[in-house]
Parts: C-alpha cells; structure tokens; sequence
C-alpha cells in the first residue's frame, strides 16, 4: 500500500520508470545461468526506486531526454542493488522484503559475486556518458559507499557510539547514494551550477531523514510490513538511533550483550521491542528526521520555478512521514 501511494506522487514519470526498470532487467542479464538467476531474484523482489525516481525528477528542470538520462538512473539503482546482496551477506541476513536474500537462496560465494557483477554492470552502463564530472562524482560515491560498509562493520555491538558516529555512517550509508542521484540528474540534464547545488543538498537531506525513519520502522512496524524479524538491525549489531537514544536502559544494554553472544531468544525479541516501542526515543528520533526533512524542504523553495517543484517536495513528505 504505501509503495502504492508513494507511485502515485510521480505517476506522470510511469512510462519513463517503465523503461528503466526494463533496462535493468536486461542490466542484469548474464551468460551465467546462476548469476543470472540470483541477480533476477532480487530485482524481482521489488522496491521503491527512489533513486532512479530522484535523477529523473530532477533532470526534468533541465534538458531531459530518457535515452540518456537512462544512463544514469540504471547504474544508480544498479550500485543499491549490489550493495544489498553485499550488505546481507556481511550481516548474515536470510529474509529482504519478505523474501530469501541471494545469500540465503544460494550461499555467500554466490551472493558476493552476484553483487560484483552488478556492480560492474552498473559501470558498463555509465561509459556512454561523457561528461567526465559525471564519472567523478560516481565514483566518489561508490568509495564512500565502501567506507561506510567498513565503518559498519566496525561499529557493530559498539556501545560506545554517540550521535556524531551514527549520521557519519548513515551519510555513507544512505544518503550519499540519494545526493548523488540528485545531483547527477542534475548535471546529465544540463543544469546550472546553483541549481545543481541545491538538488544535491536535497538529496543529502532527504537521504538522512529517509535512513533515519528507515531506522525507526526496524522497531516500530510489523514482521510483515517489514518482510524481516522486527529489530533486524540490533539483532546483527548495528546501533542505530532509536538504540543509541537508549544505550543507557537496562533491558537494552542485556539485549545487545546477548545479541553479541549470539544468545537472543525470542522474548528477548520482544521484550526489547517494546521497550523502545513504549520509549520516547521514537519521538526524538522523529524530530531529528523532521528536522533534516525540514531542510530539504527549505532546499525545494530555492529552485527555480518549475512543476516538478511540488513532485519533489512530496515525495520528500511521502518518505518523511511513510509507515514502512
């Protein structure tokens, strides 16, 4: 349901979206059978292609023509894609929108090179582009992406993090990846040097309060809604803001250190789910997301006049305020 509302903010860019997520099938097409089978798994679990959406809502203040702002938006989604296969690996993850990650359904090794491989496809896609900016920034990117992969990992059962840790590794995280879509839409369709800034501005602001209300939907929505154990994230060691709000409680502080003997039942499960469902942790952590979504906002305003200024802006809502 809330994919579906969240398509109907840009139902106007159907036919465009259509068209990339047929490129992406044919991106991941392999003339091995595995990988081919295991990169087609996951694209057929779906998602919200919020990545792709934002180069095409934002190259559309410019010079917009698909043929080529395709080649941006495909590897962009291509890169989140690979980074997740990778992601559930390092974390052990079985489940991924309700259905068995690559991992899972296959085995590590098949999972790392499934995701190496889109990566690389994703590469392949972005040569047809000239603009050696472009490359630039992507490849920033992707370097970031792998640092903050490291510093993840690093962090894991970490008790001693405070908030300047959590928004550094949420920056590489997320956010990177949605400002870069931002400004490479931006720069494909040929816009102006102030008008770039201001999407990618966007794009960092509403990647955080994206991850931050990802972060907060780990705890507060269903096993279901989520298609994973509620409280995923703390079971594999990541301390993310509803926990780092509360590292001082004890249930919170026992249930990490089971969590990190690998000793977690399932009423401990719950038992710690309502403690931070039941805290004012979620409220703090809203606010903080309010606060960034408030500045992306304020990012919007300085565009110049165009329709596609409301799309932005309520697809940021949309993302600001979704219930998983």
């Amino acid at each position: 349901m809330e994919k579906m509302k969240l398509t109907l903010l840009y139902s106007d860019l159907k036919s465009d979206i259509d068209i990339i997520e047929k490129e992406l099938e044919t991106a991941l097409n392999s003339s091995s059978h595995l990988i081919n089978d295991a990169s087609l798994h996951l694209l057929q679990a779906g998602g919200k292609r919020i990545r792709p959406v934002f180069v095409l809502m934002c190259a559309k203040f410019g010079q917009y023509n698909i043929d080529q702002i395709k080649n941006i938006a495909v590897p962009l989604e291509l890169i989140h894609m690979a980074s997740l296969v990778h992601d559930d690996v390092i974390d052990d993850s079985d489940l991924r929108r309700g259905r068995h990650t690559v991992k899972a359904q296959w085995n590590n090794r098949v999972a790392m090179y499934t995701g190496d491989f889109i990566f690389a496809r994703a590469l392949e896609y972005v040569t047809s582009i000239e603009n050696s900016k472009v490359h630039q920034i992507l490849a920033k990117t992707m370097v970031e992406i792998c640092n903050g992969e490291v510093i993840q990992i690093e962090d894991k059962f970490r008790g001693q993090q405070n908030l300047k840790d959590y928004f550094r590794r949420i920056k590489r995280k997320t956010a990177l990846l949605i400002e870069s879509s931002c400004e490479l839409g931006a720069v494909v369709g040929g816009l102006d040097d102030k008008t770039v800034r201001h999407l990618k501005r966007f794009g960092y602001f509403v990647g955080m309060s994206y991850q931050i209300v990802d972060d907060i939907l780990d705890f507060t929505a269903t096993d279901k809604e989520l298609g994973k154990p509620a409280g995923s994230d703390l079971l594999q060691g990541n301390i993310t803001l509803p926990i780092l709000l509360l590292k001082d409680h004890p249930t919170i502080q026992r249930f990490v250190d089971k969590a990190s003997n690998g000793e977690v039942s399932e009423a401990d499960r719950l038992e710690m789910l309502k403690v931070v469902r039941n805290s004012d942790a979620i409220k703090q952590a809203i606010t903080l997301s309010n606060q960034y979504l408030r500045k992306a906002l304020k990012e919007v305003d300085a565009l110049p006049n165009h329709p596609m200024k409301k799309k932005l802006r309520d697809v940021a809502l949309f993302i600001g305020k979704r219930k998983f």
